[in-house]
């Protein structure tokens, strides 16, 4: 009986469900922990962040570290309503993660004094020396005040910057993750009404300026998706042309870890095993029609975003041109949540199916926009005694379309 599934939901684990073969993803990122470096693992919704943290968790004790893993999802929003609460349950978090996993370290950590940055950072003097932790931060983005955590932030870069000063000890690295990258967390609190800046307050302004760029590659390879078909090619024996199958997958996914995991378990859960070009398509027609949370978040960020819709409405429909800006929001925001990517100098639709999935949308928008526009003569000539003129309608509905512009 088979043990394992394609997981679309939540951590995935190799023992559970048919994963793809990360490792050399995760080697780089323990060449930067043994590197001693901080930094951030910004990508979008659903990308293989926590999944990535789960096995770094795995991996990292058998290299010496001691791993701390806590995560800002679920806690509410009292943590970060002053600096007190904050330290406590960071420490509390601390504490917790340790005496589940029966370390010795988690008595140390108990002290309930710790209410202000500079306490901290003295506790971690005593508590970090001769020792090798690497905390790890998931979900970094969840709270709505975030300037409690960027202040924390900010004690754990003089922190960083200090560490080879005798006396002074402190973390060996901080792994944040989250959609939102540190310096682009203002920004976030201003689309939400949290934050209004200050005069003279700069827009983008990251305490943690001392971080290690994050340049692994995290969207799937085909060797990557290969893998995890062959796993499950393994378990079921279908046939499939697994190298085929996965140049697919990858052509209309771009390696978008949900995406991918999608049209596997649509296909050996739906489409009764048909693991051929012609199922692929299969799925993609099937995931075109859904809503998941993924989509949802596409669209509450297209809606919200007059400027980024407009953005992508032209790339869609009008075939046009934008080139690269790291400093133009629009185009900041619709990398940050996975909705474009750099091609060369210019920017693109990140993957084939959000560019069919916003081709649609976009076409619907236009089609119902289209039908309201007729004059209320020609809405009368497309009914007939009270029913609808089929015939008629079709053909008013070609002319619509014909007017439109296509890719």
């Amino acid at each position: 009986m088979r043990t394992k599934k394609f997981n679309i939901t939540g951590t995935c684990y190799p023992q559970k469900h048919y994963m793809a073969d990360v490792g050399d993803k995760i080697a780089q990122i323990i060449k930067m922990i043994d590197d001693g470096d901080y930094f951030t693992i910004n990508r979008a919704r659903q990308y293989g962040k926590t999944t990535t943290l789960s096995l770094l968790e795995d991996k990292l004790p058998e290299l010496g570290y001691t791993v701390i893993r806590i995560s800002f999802e679920g806690i509410g929003d009292t943590p970060f309503e002053s600096e007190a609460k904050f330290c406590q349950n960071i420490v509390g978090q601390i504490q917790y993660y340790l005496q589940r996993y029966q370390k010795e370290e988690a008595n140390d950590w108990i002290d309930k004094s710790i209410t202000t940055y500079k306490l901290f950072g003295k506790f971690l003097d005593k508590v970090c020396a001769g020792k090798k932790y690497v905390l790890l931060i998931d979900e970094t983005d969840k709270s709505r005040n975030n300037l409690v955590f960027l202040h924390f932030l900010g004690m754990l870069r003089d922190k960083y910057l200090t560490r080879n000063e005798k006396g002074i000890a402190t973390f060996h690295n901080v792994v944040l993750a989250g959609v939102y990258d540190i310096k682009n967390l203002k920004i976030k609190m201003i689309q939400t009404g949290t934050h209004q800046l200050q005069d003279g307050e700069k827009r983008i302004n990251s305490p943690w300026n001392i971080a290690a760029e994050f340049k692994v590659d995290m969207s799937l390879s085909v060797k990557e998706i290969t893998s995890m078909l062959a796993d499950y090619e393994n378990d079921e024996h279908t046939g499939m042309n697994i190298s085929e199958i996965a140049e697919e997958i990858r052509y209309y996914t771009n390696g978008y870890p949900f995406l991918a995991s999608k049209l596997c378990k649509t296909i050996d859960e739906d489409l009764d095993k048909n693991w051929t070009l012609g199922g692929v398509q299969e799925a993609i027609k099937e995931l075109l029609i859904e809503q998941n949370t993924l989509f949802d978040d596409l669209f509450k960020n297209v809606r919200n975003n007059e400027n980024l819709r407009n953005l992508l409405y032209g790339l869609v429909f009008e075939n046009n041109y934008y080139s690269y800006n790291p400093y133009n929001e629009t185009i900041e925001l619709g990398l940050i949540f996975g909705i474009l990517s750099k091609n060369n100098n210019g920017v693109i639709v990140s993957n084939k199916i959000f560019e069919l999935l916003l081709s649609n949308y976009f076409l619907s928008e236009q089609e119902i926009k289209n039908y309201a526009d007729l004059s209320l003569d020609l809405r009368s000539e497309l009914t007939e005694n009270g029913k609808l003129n089929m015939p008629l309608l079709i053909q008013a509905d070609n002319n619509i379309k014909m007017s439109m512009k296509k890719i």
